[in-house]
Order: C-alpha cells, then structure tokens, then sequence
C-alpha cells in the first residue's frame, strides 16, 4: 500500500486503531500524515493524531489532504469515506475485511496483502 501513498504530499488515514506501522513508514518517507479514529490512539511522534468519526467528519481534518487511506474498512463506511474523499478533492485507498466487496466503484489493484481498492470517482 505504501507504493501507492508515498507519492503523495499529505494523506490522511482513517481508523488507524493499533497498526501505526504504515503510518510511520509514510512520515518516515516524507510524507505528511494525520491519523483518525473515533478513538484516542497513540501514534508516532511524526504522525499527526486527530479524534474523528468518518460518519459525522470534521471537513478541515481532510481538505488539504492529497489522499485519504484505510485499512480493513467495513462496507458502510465505504460511502462516507468516498463523500470526504470527494469533498476533499482527495484520492480514496482502501483495503476491506476478508471476503468484503467496495460497496463504492473501485479500480483493483493487487498487492502483497491482498486487493488495494482505488475508489473511481474519489479525485
């Protein structure tokens, strides 16, 4: 996944939970990086934490963002994660859960853990 975010200036992951590794790699390679969640989470120190609900968004959190990322997203929060895309002007990367189909329209593109979903009409 990170072949495909760090060409990016500034990204936002939604949802980060316990997995801070792409994060960090993507600060590490120079890219801005700001993490959601509906939960506090601890993040790296490069990394920029923010407490947000992908349903009810804060829309500054994502404006300047160049892309927006998740990881094992569930399909209903694949319309939300769209429409801030959307709004944003921002690319949309998403990995799903098991067997979980887009519930959006997708590009697929394989990767080493599976399928990198790149929402069609995000940017």
């Amino acid at each position: 996944m990170i072949d495909y975010l760090d060409e990016y200036d500034r990204v936002v992951e939604i949802g980060i939970g316990r997995r801070t590794e792409l994060a960090a790699a993507l600060a590490k390679a120079g890219v801005s990086v700001t993490a959601t969640d509906i939960y506090r989470r601890e993040v790296p120190d490069d990394v920029r934490f923010v407490q947000d609900d992908i349903v009810d968004p804060d829309p500054s959190i994502y404006a300047a963002a160049d892309a927006i990322y998740a990881r094992n997203l569930p399909p209903e929060l694949h319309r939300p994660a769209l429409e801030v895309a959307r709004d944003a002007d921002a690319a949309l990367y998403f990995t799903t859960l098991g067997g979980d189909q887009p519930a959006v329209p997708v590009e697929r593109k394989t990767i080493e853990t599976g399928t990198l979903y790149v929402a069609r009409d995000s940017r």
